[in-house]
């Protein structure tokens, strides 16, 4: 059956449990949509699945490059649909798990992205100009040129600021114009999983608490000594940048702590902005009363109808 099941929402909500409960009633198989969760060597900081986990259900798209490379939103959605595909054509659900806004819908409504290659002197000279003038500033050059692209990036999220003034510099275009929908590739059901604010930091903030405990700060230092520069797109991620900082004596460890969690707050109150709750194409579901008998009701009367319509 050519078929999607989404699970989205904030991060630190939930979705990888109940993506893989789902994986495991549903006879599917995981593919992920967490734009940190593609780089190997780094566990702990982006809450991949265990080992139980990915031995219990098959899980693509997770440590496929290595935090020095290059990956483009246009790299990610052809794997992407090539794995969904994959799936289907072993008779097998495809739950496509994660919170990266562009990674999940430009999947989901099968984006018509502009193949604008990466300009290595480029990106040097904007990050040369954030360094000098602040990365607010390239933030706000965006907004000039295209509110729709900015409102849809966090201001500290430097990479994806560069790569939208990296695709107005080559073609001219606004980015938000160029990524076209061209339609969904095939029906799907989308299930958010959401959860009241006070909630959702106390669970952000008892992951993050976690991370510490697990060796996130051992992971960082391993990444370091693998010769993995700060200064890498990979190692801005939440949780890295500030495990570094306090490394290198810009903060103390507890600052280090507070500041992960904070920021981690600001970065799911951002994702809202993409997975809207009064967006009708998603059925939300509250993370703090979550009933699997209510949602595997709803995903299975998509599936029968799915059924009906192909058979």
């Amino acid at each position: 059956m050519k078929c999607l099941i989404a699970i989205v929402g904030p991060t630190g909500v939930g979705k990888s449990s109940l993506g893989l409960s789902i994986a495991q009633r549903f006879d599917g198989e995981i593919i992920n949509s967490d734009s940190r969760q593609i780089y190997r060597h780094m566990d702990i900081g982006t809450a991949k699945p265990s080992e139980t986990d990915v031995n219990a259900v098959p899980h693509h798209l997770f440590d496929i490059i290595s935090p020095d490379q290059p990956y483009s939103l246009a790299h990610y959605q052809k794997s992407a649909l090539a794995a969904i595909t994959g799936v289907q054509e072993h008779n097998k659900i495809p739950v496509l798990v994660g919170g990266s806004g562009q990674y999940v819908w430009s999947v989901i409504e099968n984006w018509q992205i502009p193949e604008v290659a990466p300009d290595a002197e480029f990106r040097e000279r904007m990050v040369n100009v954030a360094n000098e003038k602040g990365s607010d500033f390239l933030y706000q050059q965006l907004k000039c040129i295209d509110a729709a692209a900015a409102q849809k990036i966090l201001p500290g999220n430097l990479r994806r600021v560069i790569r939208a003034l990296e695709i107005y510099e080559k073609t001219g275009e606004k980015p938000s114009a160029l990524q076209t929908k061209k339609g969904h590739a095939f029906p799907v059901k989308i299930i958010g999983l959401t959860c009241g604010r006070e909630r959702l930091y106390d669970r952000i903030n008892r992951r993050t608490d976690r991370m510490m405990k697990d060796g996130l700060i051992d992971e960082v230092k391993r990444l370091m000594e693998m010769g993995y520069s700060p200064g890498l797109p990979s190692m801005s991620s939440l949780g890295y940048r500030q495990i570094t900082a306090h490394l290198a004596g810009g903060m103390t460890l507890n600052e280090a702590v507070q500041a992960i969690k904070w920021e981690t707050h600001r970065f799911a109150r951002n994702q809202y902005a993409w997975f809207r709750l009064n967006d009708a194409r998603i059925t939300w579901f509250d993370a703090a009363g979550v009933v699997n008998e209510k949602i595997d009701y709803t995903i299975s009367s998509f599936l029968q109808a799915q059924a009906q319509r192909t058979g």
